[in-house]
């Protein structure tokens, strides 16, 4: 198999979303605007009350679909379909959008860490003005592998040794992987020939990506290729990988509308406005 390297390596910026919750923005800002079919990637990290207990209050979302994958703390998600959800540590809510939906993801604690992740992921154009659906996926759901000595891997999407995630029916085919090193460990992962891919270290100080290290809170653009040597360093650490088959089509984004022509965000913008989300 053809191994890919990386590309580029981009670092997140501190900003604000929802109702004041800190952040830091990987994808999604000038250095890094989006990686077909990713649009946004946002890790929320911290101990402090102050940066997250105002949470996301309702908002609407039109042509893409929100994963939200949860490593400590407690959230809950609300919107006008009707779905209710606990976001508890290591679930996972994959929202497809579609047409119109109102969601919230609100804090259910007032104290103690508030750790995770949310990336948005563009739909085609035949599915925009899909039904909005919503998998809530509890941690038991989500299966475990063990690919080589020292190496554990969460198979939250896509498939590994044998193994399929729980995540069902989505256009972009994506690949989603929380991958635990042991310090030195090393493992050969395959991806889907075609599809655009990431690596981001989220815990520990650096791990190896593609033979290259690649620190805390990096990210690392991968090339074409049918897979990547993903390694431990001198500590253990932790890496998402995720891959997604890249949609090659127009982008017109207005903040929680993405569509493929302005005239669409138009659209879009006076169906919220008259209530027919």
């Amino acid at each position: 198999m053809s191994e890919r390297r990386i590309l580029r390596r981009i670092r997140g910026t501190d900003t604000a979303d929802g109702a004041g919750v800190k952040l830091k923005r990987i994808i999604g800002q000038p250095g890094l605007d989006m990686l077909d079919p990713f649009l946004l990637l946002d890790e929320f990290r911290s101990d402090s009350a102050d940066d997250y207990i105002a949470g996301f209050p309702e908002h609407p979302h039109r042509g893409f679909e929100t994963v939200t994958y949860m490593l400590a703390g407690h959230m809950q998600h609300g919107d006008n379909k009707g779905n209710r959800g606990d976001l508890v540590p290591g679930s996972v809510q994959w929202m497809t959008a579609g047409r119109g939906i109102l969601h919230s993801e609100m804090p259910q604690q007032e104290n103690g860490l508030m750790w995770g992740f949310q990336l948005w992921v563009n739909l085609p154009a035949t599915d925009k003005l899909t039904a909005p659906r919503y998998q809530d996926i509890s941690p038991d759901r989500i299966p475990t592998v063990q690919p080589a000595e020292g190496v554990t891997v969460k198979v939250i999407a896509g498939e590994l040794a044998g193994v399929t995630g729980p995540v069902a029916a989505v256009a972009t085919a994506p690949v989603y992987l929380d991958i635990a090193l042991a310090p030195g460990a090393q493992v050969t992962i395959p991806l889907p020939a075609g599809h655009h891919g990431f690596a981001y270290v989220f815990d520990g100080a650096d791990a190896q990506v593609a033979g290259q290290i690649l620190r805390r809170s990096e990210l690392a653009v991968l090339s074409e290729g049918e897979s990547v040597l993903v390694a431990g360093n001198e500590a253990p650490a932790r890496v998402l990988l995720v891959a997604g088959r890249p949609l090659d089509e127009p982008v017109a984004r207005y903040g929680p509308f993405v569509m493929n022509t302005p005239e669409q965000i138009h659209e879009a913008i006076a169906d919220f406005r008259a209530g027919r989300f």
